[in-house]
């Protein structure tokens, strides 16, 4: 049973990591790359809440596969989702708002924004970070 509960765990840790770096480093940038900015943004906003949504869903599924075998990466999982239920359920409405307020020429809304937007980035690349931690930690595990 440990080694299910493990691999289940690594499996939800490893296409967590390349779902993070495939949509931060590949479809975000070709996304505006590829679209005007009208397009673009509602676009990129449509996508967020499921980005968000597969974040929790596999860090969940991975930390409750290794909570009783691997505590450490658990914890470290259960991080990353509770961070991605922050950042879709506070951060991301906030964001939107200031930016629609921005784009309509508020120009006090543009500060907020981009701190709120500097945030979410910094949450992400955290994510990231804890992401690869727990891969190195599970690589380093024999089962």
């Amino acid at each position: 049973m440990s080694d299910f509960l493990f691999v289940t765990g690594l499996l939800s840790a490893a296409i967590l990591l390349g779902s993070m770096l495939f949509f931060s480093c590949i479809m975000a940038p070709l996304i505006f790359i590829k679209l005007d900015e009208a397009t673009a943004g509602p676009f990129v906003r449509s996508i967020f809440p499921w980005y968000y949504l597969v974040i929790i869903g596999l860090s969940a599924v991975g930390a409750l596969g290794l909570i009783t075998i691997q505590p450490l990466p658990a914890v470290i999982l259960m991080v990353i989702g509770i961070a991605a239920v922050l950042a879709r359920q506070v951060l991301m409405p906030r964001i939107n708002v200031h930016r629609d307020k921005m784009v309509g020429g508020n120009a006090e809304a543009e500060n907020a924004f981009q701190g709120l937007h500097r945030l979410s980035v910094w949450i992400n690349g955290g994510q990231l970070v804890g992401s690869v931690a727990v891969m190195f930690m599970l690589g380093m595990t024999k089962i």
